[in-house]
């Protein structure tokens, strides 16, 4: 199912099972200027999204058939999905589900129930770090074997290009544009995740882990300072 909101915005892909759940977070994305499409299964789910190539998809965990988590691995393993955001629904308050979710490449998540108006800020802050440049670092950068690319979206390791989710790629363009200083896990809440400073700090640490992870080798160039947070060693570092 397709619909426009009132401002011709960007697509919004609701996942959900629930239809209560999806009149109510279709009716408040709509109201906010998006335009949506919904699914209530991963099949469907992933199917519109190749289809309709959303911008972000809101999608809930506990779906028949296909897990939210399943969908999200299937989304992310395609290189069309690199690109779009993910910000997870759960009724799930315990902190391992949700720190699955983000180990998977969600950029955020909600808990259910909640305030449709964070909902709607969630989806304008994850759009917006995908949106940002960062000014103070040249569009080709590189950071011993690091290549980065912020006008082509790209990173690679020793020219091995790498998958990373839209908050992957602006953690390590943060780091890199602050590179030798020292960065706390909330200013990185601040600046990454738009988050206020003092809530959700395992959030970074889980990102940090994921993305050195990817990284490789090269991963040990991120490195945490401890009782502090994380610097991105300046060393070997040039324009490309």
């Amino acid at each position: 199912m397709t619909q426009n909101g009132a401002g011709g915005g960007e697509r919004i892909l609701v996942v959900d099972d629930e239809p209560d759940i999806v009149a109510l977070v279709v009716y408040h994305l709509a109201k906010a200027g998006f335009r949506i499409s919904t699914a209530s299964n991963g099949a469907d789910a992933l199917r519109i999204a190749q289809q309709d190539r959303p911008a972000l998809v809101v999608l809930d965990l506990m779906l028949p058939g296909m897990s939210g988590l399943e969908v999200l691995d299937q989304l992310r393993a395609d290189d069309a999905g690199q690109d779009i955001g993910v910000l997870l629904l759960t009724a799930r308050r315990e902190e391992p589900d949700r720190i699955k979710g983000l180990s998977a490449g969600a950029d955020d998540y909600l808990t259910k129930p909640f305030s449709p108006q964070e909902l709607v800020l969630r989806v304008r802050n994850i759009l917006r770090r995908m949106s940002q440049t960062q000014s103070g670092l040249p569009d080709v950068v590189r950071l011993g074997p690091i290549l980065i690319d912020r006008s082509a979206h790209r990173v690679t390791v020793d020219n091995a290009e790498l998958d990373l989710t839209p908050t992957e790629f602006k953690l390590l363009v943060t780091l890199a544009e602050r590179r030798g200083r020292v960065q706390s896990r909330a200013l990185l809440l601040e600046i990454v995740w738009d988050a206020a400073p003092d809530i959700q700090t395992r959030t970074v640490d889980m990102h940090v882990q994921r993305l050195r992870t990817k990284l490789g080798a090269a991963g040990e160039l991120i490195e945490t300072v401890r009782g502090f947070g994380y610097r991105l060693r300046a060393a070997q570092t040039r324009s490309a």
